[in-house]
């Protein structure tokens, strides 16, 4: 019996410490990045749900694009540079490695204006779902890599830190199509 009490008071004491070991800014940053790596349920929640708006694409364009994405996620590396700590409010300073998916749109939309006969219809337009097929093969041909640097703010709520939501910004850099 004394065993198992001592066992008890181990354990409850590793998982109390073990929570305020995860509850610092860094830590926060980490769990979330991490999420994107492993494919947590709730980041593919939310890339269905972005999917689910886009108009221009056919439902099989939408599932290549969301492997697109999925490898991009999986392949994201990360360096957490800075913690900076003010009261109640924190920054923690990130440089993210992701397949450089803005230089491919670039090259596929200069593409496009050199070649457009490639991609017009029998009415002369553009066809869409002929062009999108194109650039989701170049996208899935991705190798390149690019480096940016994240600052992700986060606030204290009841002693813990909590991050604030992801800017555009900060998105698309995650997604390597920032402008840069």
């Amino acid at each position: 019996m004394k065993k198992i009490l001592i066992a008890l008071v181990m354990i409850i004491f590793l998982t109390a410490c073990d929570n305020d070991l995860m509850n610092t800014p860094t830590k926060r940053v980490e769990a979330m990045l991490n999420n994107y790596v492993t494919l947590d349920s709730e980041v593919l929640k939310d890339l269905d749900e972005t999917l689910l708006s886009e108009t221009v694409m056919t439902t099989t364009q939408k599932e290549r694009y969301r492997e697109i994405l999925k490898k991009q996620y999986q392949h994201l590396s990360y360096e957490v540079k800075n913690e900076t700590i003010d009261g109640a409010h924190a920054t923690v300073e990130v440089e993210i490695e992701v397949f450089d998916y803005k230089k491919i749109m670039d090259d596929v939309d200069a593409y496009l204006n050199e070649h457009e006969s490639e991609f017009k219809n029998e009415e002369g337009t553009t066809d869409n779902e002929k062009f999108n097929d194109y650039r989701l093969g170049e996208l899935e041909k991705a190798k390149d890599k690019v480096t940016y640097t994240l600052n992700l703010t986060l606030h204290k709520e009841k002693d813990k830190w909590v991050l604030d939501d992801l800017t555009d910004v900060e998105i698309s850099k995650i997604h390597g199509l920032y402008e840069y």
